[in-house]
């Protein structure tokens, strides 16, 4: 593959096609002490919650790197940065200080910003578990808009509520540590009112450009057998349906909604404000069978025996160092079926991340991964989704919550003894397809 991506040229994207890379705020800022403490600062406080022991309290130091790593994104050649706003941040006495100035670099150097107003570190005195939780994250927004929204067009709402559901409320393994299974319901339904009630927050404040980036990915039966397709099924329903119906459709799949707390026929209608784009966060198809009776570890997380579905390994793939399937085609089926089951329904697409982890400056592996998504990602487009932008993750290594300094996903290697950054190769691999997109 790596041969054939020196002399073959990426296909050419629709004219207007955004590029950028992405990354959040606890997981390179650092500069703890200049915010009020997240669920995260009290996760990782606990010993045993993050493999090597360590926290983001240093991180990448962008917070007082912010200009270095912009001038990266300049010579890199993007059209945009996807950060993440710290709500904790915003709240300290400083507030939103330091993503005025960071806003300023990115418009200076011809770098379109785009925010993601909530990326996991909730602060420590919220919980999603309450309704309440949803109002004030749109005053929170409306905070936010007020101060930037004079140079931001482009807005993102919530990262990946699957995820902070599952991982956060039902397993326990990410912050603030909870182990509800089922009961961790209530956290996915609190979390798309507070997106809709953000949408409107930020139409009040002018936004015309609005989205949410959720992770998405096929699910595939471990075999034909009824179990496994149920099994399957069920799994498609929590990690996919469960988040993209209520947006696109305005109803939770059968059997959900009566399981969600509140009026949630009156909530639907929150959560469902139409959408200028819908951001797709793809990383790998999961395999999945019926249960096995026994606790696993896959992906680095706890399965634990009681659930109704099991991850299974995808075989005949590479992997990354990660341990997690290089399967770019999964990307073109993920559209093409999201485009079948929502038609016009579902707003133009913007992959909001994508990207991999692989140890090594000369990281050929990242450039073949990218290079097969971007082609898959080009075919999706040629099958008539209408897909408006790409960002990889990630620009830098970063703190990668519960796995710690362990995974490398950034196209620049950070020293975390010394912060030097150190473009790899994937960064000039990059550089050159945006040059010859443009």
């Amino acid at each position: 593959m790596i041969r054939r991506m020196a002399t073959d040229p990426i296909p050419q994207f629709p004219a207007g096609f955004l590029w950028g890379v992405s990354t959040s705020a606890h997981q390179i800022e650092g500069a703890v002490d200049e915010r009020e403490r997240s669920v995260w600062d009290a996760f990782t406080a606990e010993p045993g919650t993050v493999k090597d022991g360590s926290t983001a309290a240093v991180a990448c130091d962008h917070y007082h790197r912010y200009r270095e790593d912009v001038a990266l994104l300049a010579d890199l050649g993007v059209d945009a940065y996807r950060f993440s706003v710290s709500w904790p941040r915003v709240n300290s006495p400083k507030g939103l200080d330091f993503y005025d100035r960071l806003v300023d670099e990115l418009c200076a150097a011809g770098v379109r910003p785009v925010p993601t107003l909530f990326h996991w570190d909730l602060p420590v005195t919220l919980d999603w578990l309450e309704r309440d939780t949803a109002a004030r994250f749109a005053e929170y927004v409306s905070l936010v808009a007020e101060r930037l929204g004079d140079r931001v067009g482009k807005w993102i709402t919530l990262n990946e509520p699957a995820e902070h559901t599952l991982l956060g409320h039902a397993l326990g393994t990410h912050a603030p540590g909870r182990q509800l299974l089922f009961d961790a319901l209530p956290v996915a339904h609190h979390q798309l009112l507070a997106h809709g009630l953000a949408v409107r927050a930020l139409r009040a404040a002018g936004a015309t450009d609005i989205g949410i980036a959720n992770s998405h990915g096929p699910t595939w039966p471990a075999s034909k057998e009824q179990p496994d397709l149920e099994a399957a099924d069920f799994y498609d329903l929590l990690l996919n349906r469960l988040f993209a119906d209520p947006l696109l459709l305005g109803q939770y799949p059968e059997g959900i909604g009566e399981l969600m707390p509140g009026d949630v026929e009156a909530d639907l209608k929150v959560i469902s404000e139409p959408l200028d784009f819908y951001g797709v966060n793809y990383y790998a198809p999961t395999r999945v069978g019926a249960p096995q009776g026994t606790e696993i570890e896959f992906g680095g997380i706890s399965m634990p025996a009681e659930l109704p579905f099991s991850v299974r390994q995808i075989e005949g793939v590479p992997t990354t160092d990660f341990g997690w399937p290089v399967v770019p085609e999964g990307l073109t089926e993920l559209l093409t079926a999201f485009r079948d089951r929502y038609g016009d329904r579902l707003p133009p697409v913007v992959i909001t991340e994508n990207g991999c982890s692989y140890e090594g400056v000369d990281d050929q592996e990242r450039i073949a991964y990218l290079d097969g998504h971007v082609r898959a990602l080009h075919r999706a487009v040629e099958a008539g989704v209408d897909v408006r932008g790409y960002f990889v993750w990630s620009l830098l290594d970063n703190f990668e919550w519960a796995e710690g300094y362990a995974r490398r996903f950034g196209l620049v290697h950070v020293d975390y003894e010394t912060q030097v950054r150190t473009p790899k190769r994937s960064y000039g691999w990059l550089r050159d397809v945006l040059r010859a997109q443009r």
